[in-house]
């Protein structure tokens, strides 16, 4: 049994959910412990309610489970952030310098962050973007991850934490429906589809953005977490990519599948979000650094979507 005494924020969420699952069947359910801002039916394990601001809670819970790892998924996404931007850096920012403060006085080994493509602005270079280069977010979510990004290093530098940190791209899955998020119609198009025939996109039919499949993020989090630590030469965040491709492309993969499906474009405030953001993504250094490859292709996925989302 692990002597690892987890705990995750934000599991409540779309990539929260899978990796909770993950990490008990690894660690053992008891010694994972899930916690979000609203009540969950679904948890196999020690569940917590956890508004990430109270630091007194924070504490508490970090106390009374004495926990070793935290995985900091609470966070408020592209689309939802613009909406109210102070809230969003609060949240995705300000929540975050709490846990490493407490980090620095508590028993914990190692934090795992969730960064995001977010961070790429109109500066970036749009393809086979580097790990290293202009980063200019032009969304409160971007703002934010960067800030935090930066706030690894130094923590890491200046207080030794062991701050891991991935640069995700649109997540893809079948265990549940996003919100808040610009990559969200991916995981809506499978839904619409066997469900309407037919889908709106809310972005352009050529917008091409890096996508990677649930399974792959949950493999690439925890190849990351498992890495020696003289392994790790990224202490902001680490770039990853699974895939790019646009709305016009997952609408024909799909159409193998249900040939009568069709797909309209209704461009919304999120098509400028998306515009700002890389097409392609280098993650050579996660290669290079904890042996990341990842294992679904735009083909592979939709084809595992249909086959789970039929059961």
């Amino acid at each position: 049994m692990s002597h690892e005494r987890i705990l995750v924020t934000g599991a409540n969420g779309q990539l929260g959910t899978v990796l909770t699952s993950a990490l008990r069947a690894k660690h053992g359910p008891s010694n994972v412990v899930a916690s979000d801002i609203k009540a969950s039916s679904t948890s196999s394990g020690p569940f917590v309610m956890l508004d990430i601001l109270n630091i007194q809670r924070l504490t508490e819970v970090i106390d009374d489970f004495r926990i070793t790892h935290i995985y900091h998924l609470a966070a408020i996404l592209s689309a939802n952030g613009e909406w109210n931007p102070i809230k969003t850096w609060n949240v995705n920012l300000n929540a975050w310098i709490n846990i490493l403060e407490l980090v620095r006085e508590k028993p914990v080994k190692k934090i795992f962050f969730p960064s995001t493509i977010g961070v790429f602005g109109d500066t970036t270079p749009k393809s086979n973007t580097p790990q290293h280069t202009a980063i200019d977010p032009v969304t409160m979510y971007g703002v934010s991850k960067r800030a935090g990004e930066m706030i690894n290093n130094y923590y890491h530098h200046k207080y030794k934490v062991d701050i891991r940190s991935i640069r995700y791209p649109g997540i893809i899955g079948y265990q549940s429906i996003p919100s808040g998020g610009t990559t969200d119609y991916a995981v809506e198009i499978f839904h619409h589809a066997i469900k309407e025939k037919t889908y709106t996109c809310f972005l352009e039919a050529g917008t091409t953005l890096p996508m990677i499949y649930i399974h792959d993020a949950i493999k690439a989090t925890l190849l990351l977490m498992d890495a020696p630590a003289d392994r790790i030469s990224i202490r902001t965040s680490y770039n990853l990519s699974g895939m790019s491709f646009s709305p016009s492309e997952i609408a024909k993969e799909i159409k193998k599948f249900i040939p009568e499906f069709e797909i309209n474009y209704q461009p919304d405030f999120r098509q400028q979000i998306a515009n700002s953001w890389t097409k392609s993504i280098d993650d050579d250094r996660a290669r290079n650094d904890w042996s990341w490859l990842p294992d679904y292709d735009l083909a592979k996925m939709t084809k595992d979507m249909f086959e789970n989302l039929s059961k």
